[in-house]
């Protein structure tokens, strides 16, 4: 059962994936019944449209959907700031002056002791 499922999924991800390839074969096996049925320019038959127009028609359709349907990620972050209540802003950054600072200034001679115990060059 779980493979039924499996290969389900599979193939529902490949007939979306490959949609408009599906169309062409589709149009490639039913040309003559599509340029019966559908075709604009049956009158002049010197146009040599043979349905192309239908298939013109059809691919710019799947080509709309496609561009209409928004992907999964981008609806989603562009939903985040409603599920937040509003536009999000960044919190302000306060600037403390420099005679309000409460830490010791840095002094060369505190970091260098350590560094030079261990990185000196080599002795005689």
């Amino acid at each position: 059962m779980k493979s039924f499922f499996a290969y389900l999924l599979v193939a529902l991800v490949l007939l979306q994936t490959f949609s408009r390839e599906l169309l062409v074969v589709d149009f490639t096996l039913n040309q003559a019944t599509i340029t019966a049925r559908f075709c604009v320019n049956k009158a002049r038959p010197a146009l040599h449209c043979d349905g192309k127009c239908y298939f013109a028609k059809k691919l710019k359709q799947q080509e709309e959907r496609e561009n209409k349907a928004p992907s999964p990620l981008k609806e989603r972050l562009e939903m985040l700031p409603a599920a937040f209540g509003g536009g999000w802003q960044a919190p302000a950054v306060a600037r403390v002056p420099q005679a309000a600072q409460r830490y010791a200034p840095l002094v060369a001679g505190h970091y260098a002791a350590p560094l030079g115990a261990v990185f000196h060059p080599p002795l005689g």
